[in-house]
């Protein structure tokens, strides 16, 4: 919602803000609507003026977490890199969150945690961010040639799934190390397959 200038309007920036920082660091359903509206210091009739519901809110604090992480992934596309050192980039990004102070693991895989019902519009949003990071990850290793791009960015994704899931209990320095090696024999292999030919 924007006002007359087009500008987004303030109370909805603090409000997507606040339950931005709370959803995240302290999970969606122990973070209350009046929780939100009193460190946003907005009113109630605020939030519904810009928010029908709670779980419209939580959709939108989940797209514009997409929004930010295709942002970082745009940019590395942007470069026009050879296909390998643009998957490399895109593990280095994801590394560097992990590493980021703060870091509570993927809001995606923590929201669909707590909304498991594929049918609800929560579970849906989580749905659409990792069918569009599958297929881009799909589409570079396409460009790369070698084993078949469909398994191989699977092995991407569970990789990329196994660090953001254990990057925030413990130490995130050698989950980022195994993570990043991971991803650099995953496309050795996807390469030299291709090398060798068929047998």
């Amino acid at each position: 919602m924007t006002n007359v200038r087009g500008q987004a309007s303030e109370a909805r920036s603090k409000l997507l803000a606040t339950a931005t920082r709370l959803f995240y660091t302290e999970g969606i359903h122990s973070v209350g609507i009046d929780r939100i509206v009193v460190e946003a210091k907005v009113t109630r009739a605020t939030l519904y003026r810009h928010f029908p519901g709670k779980d419209d809110l939580i959709v939108y604090y989940l797209q514009e977490a997409d929004h930010a992480f295709r942002g970082q992934v745009d940019a590395i596309l942007a470069r026009k890199a050879a296909a390998l050192d643009t998957l490399r980039a895109i593990a280095e990004a994801i590394a560097e969150g992990i590493r980021s102070p703060g870091f509570r693991g993927c809001a995606f895989l923590n929201a669909a945690a707590e909304y498991p019902d594929p049918a609800h519009p929560v579970h849906k949003a989580v749905l659409a961010h990792r069918e569009w990071f599958s297929r881009v990850i799909t589409e570079v290793l396409a460009q790369a040639g070698g084993t078949p791009a469909e398994p191989a960015a699977r092995c991407f994704v569970l990789m990329r799934d196994g660090a953001m899931a254990t990057g925030c209990l413990s130490d995130p320095e050698p989950i980022c190390e195994t993570f990043l090696q991971g991803v650099e024999d995953l496309l050795q292999f996807h390469v030299t397959v291709s090398r060798r030919g068929p047998r």
